[in-house]
């Protein structure tokens, strides 16, 4: 994974949300902490521990590893190194593998990763023997319980590169035909763009569903935590020309949310032909996305070309029950970018589309200066109108699609391929 890769992954996100459906108090017999060993292991189980931990104040794990990998350096955390031999489920008839990311540097939250085997969920210990380390800085003993960063998965067409990563905070990541990475998404996003000090809850342990033989698709499930709030994400990842995943949701606010962020997508947009300002690169263009696109509820599809603003900018799309949005990369002639490193002409565009009707509430786009094309300043997500209340559950579901051609536009409609600005004739 190169710099640029992880720095993007740590960057900004966010997302958006709908109706309440049920109001809860606490248990009788509440859920103990995530188990050690095989315990009984189900969707509505998590959501039962995310709805008690909602009770409980919020504990914050951030930096609790040793010093050692806390001061790792950009080479050094570079020199860490999965053991591919080591893979989950390498040696089963599998079409899935996945690999752990090691803590360090920015990664200083541990993650609990376990293996679901039919209904049992067994946690995966940290070995010092999955990693390689080439660096120069000691990294000394480290504890038997320190846990992970988060993981990879990788697919039986090409068990070399990335089909899905999830590490950072709730960041996520994954690949369509194209096999490149660009754009992130994110399991829920808080004060993103308003000025307030920005929230971000973190996934703090997965569950993985070891595939039955001959098996196309991947579960996982992953815990959501934060002050504000904590949450039971079930995906089903679905491989193919387009990536597909299937995102069921639940949360349960600590306190009242205002400014949620639900299905939030997160991108770059440095420089392209409609948007100059920092235009002291080689490449003709430089972004990941170029515009955000939308299905509204009524039926009419609106496209929203990207820039890098001046200043912060903020857009807000007024809906019901919009059939769709996503921040999309139409623009796929290498010509454009001339970047033979990141490959910008291959980057997937993410398409987020609703299970079922959220309401009122607006498709909210975020556009922030930059001058580093490390830098995600793009941010698109679904506000509901009303806020999330504390002590309620509210459960939602999503599809999202990764890939080069995502949405489900009219054949027969015209599109927007690029967008131009300039001094015109006088």
């Amino acid at each position: 994974m190169d710099r640029r890769t992880l720095l993007k992954m740590l960057l900004i996100s966010v997302g958006s949300y709908s109706v309440p459906i049920v109001t809860f108090g606490r248990t009788e017999n509440p859920p103990g902490p995530v188990p050690k060993d095989a315990s009984a292991f189900s969707y509505a189980w998590l959501k039962g521990l995310a709805r008690h931990k909602a009770g409980m104040p919020y504990q914050d794990h951030e930096g609790d590893i040793p010093d050692s990998l806390k001061k790792l350096g950009w080479d050094d955390y570079q020199a860490i190194r999965f053991r591919k031999e080591k893979a989950l489920w390498r040696n089963q008839p599998s079409d899935f593998q996945i690999q752990l990311f090691h803590l360090g540097l920015y990664f200083q939250a541990p993650v609990q990763i376990f293996e679901v085997v039919g209904e049992n969920a067994t946690e995966l210990a940290y070995d010092p023997d999955y990693f390689t380390y080439s660096g120069e800085q000691p990294l000394g003993d480290l504890p038997d319980d320190l846990g992970f960063a988060g993981f990879r998965v990788h697919y039986h067409t090409n068990f070399s590169l990335d089909l899905a990563s999830f590490l950072g905070a709730s960041y996520f990541r994954a690949v369509g035909a194209e096999k490149q990475y660009g754009m992130s998404a994110r399991g829920l996003a808080i004060d993103t763009g308003t000025g307030a000090q920005e929230e971000f809850p973190r996934f703090t342990a997965f569950w993985l569903e070891r595939p039955a033989e001959d098996q196309t698709f991947l579960r996982v499930w992953a815990l959501l935590d934060s002050p504000s709030v904590t949450g039971a994400y079930a995906f089903v990842i679905d491989p193919g020309r387009n990536l597909v995943m299937d995102v069921d949701v639940a949360l349960y606010p600590r306190r009242t949310i205002q400014r949620v962020g639900i299905a939030p997508l997160t991108s770059m947009y440095q420089v392209g032909e409609n948007n100059r300002r920092m235009d002291y690169d080689w490449r003709p263009e430089i972004h990941d996305s170029d515009g955000l696109s939308m299905h509204t509820g009524s039926g009419e599809w609106l496209w929203r070309p990207l820039v890098n603003p001046e200043k912060l900018r903020f857009s807000s799309f007024q809906d019901v029950s919009p059939k769709g949005f996503g921040l999309l990369q139409r623009d796929r002639d290498f010509d454009h970018y001339q970047d033979d490193g990141v490959f910008y002409d291959r980057r997937p565009s993410v398409w987020v589309e609703p299970s079922s009707g959220w309401g009122k509430g607006s498709i909210d786009l975020v556009e922030i200066p930059t001058v580093d094309e490390t830098f995600d300043n793009i941010v698109a997500f679904w506000h509901p109108e009303q806020p999330l209340e504390a002590n309620q559950e509210y459960l939602l579901a999503y599809r999202l699609h990764w890939g080069a051609n995502v949405t489900n536009e009219p054949g027969e409609l015209a599109r927007v391929k690029a967008t131009r600005t300039g001094l015109g004739a006088l």
